[in-house]
C-alpha cells in the first residue's frame, strides 16, 4: 500500500473515533485535499477491500482496514513519542516527523523503538 493510502486508513480512523462517523467530506477537510482526490482515494480503498461506504456516505473500515489503520496509527503515535524522548523536540515537531517515518521503517526497527519506548516508561 502506498503513503497516501496509509494516511488516509489513518485518518478515517481518527476521524471515526473522534466524530463517530466519517464522510469523504470530513477526510478532505482534515487533510486539507479536494474532494475529487478524496473521493478517488476512497475509491481505491473500496476495491482493496480496505473500507465500505454506506448509502448515506459514511465510511467504514473493513476489518482489513481498521487491521492496517491501527497498525499505522501505532507507528505514529509511537514515533512521536520516542523522537519527544530522545531528541527532545516538541510535539509539533515530532508529529510531522513521524508522519513521513511511519512509512518507510523496517519492522524490526519499529519493534526495537516500541520496546523502547515501553522500557522508558518503566
Amino acid at each position: 500500500m502506498y503513503e497516501s493510502g496509509e494516511d488516509y486508513l489513518e485518518t478515517i480512523l481518527i476521524l471515526k473515533e473522534k466524530n463517530g462517523n466519517v464522510r469523504s467530506i470530513d477526510v478532505a477537510r482534515e487533510l486539507g485535499f479536494s474532494r475529487p482526490s478524496v473521493s478517488r482515494a476512497m475509491s481505491l480503498l473500496s476495491k482493496d477491500g480496505y473500507i465500505v461506504k454506506s448509502d448515506d456516505g459514511v465510511i467504514h473500515l473493513t476489518e482489513l482496514g481498521m487491521k492496517k489503520a491501527g497498525e499505522v496509527y501505532e507507528k505514529h503515535t509511537t514515533l512521536t513519542e520516542f523522537l519527544q524522548l530522545t531528541a527532545g523536540i516538541d510535539a509539533e515537531t515530532a508529529e510531522k516527523d513521524a508522519c513521513r517515518i511511519e512509512h518507510i521503517i523496517s519492522e524490526s526497527t519499529f519493534q526495537g523503538i516500541k520496546q523502547y519506548v515501553k522500557d522508558s516508561k518503566n
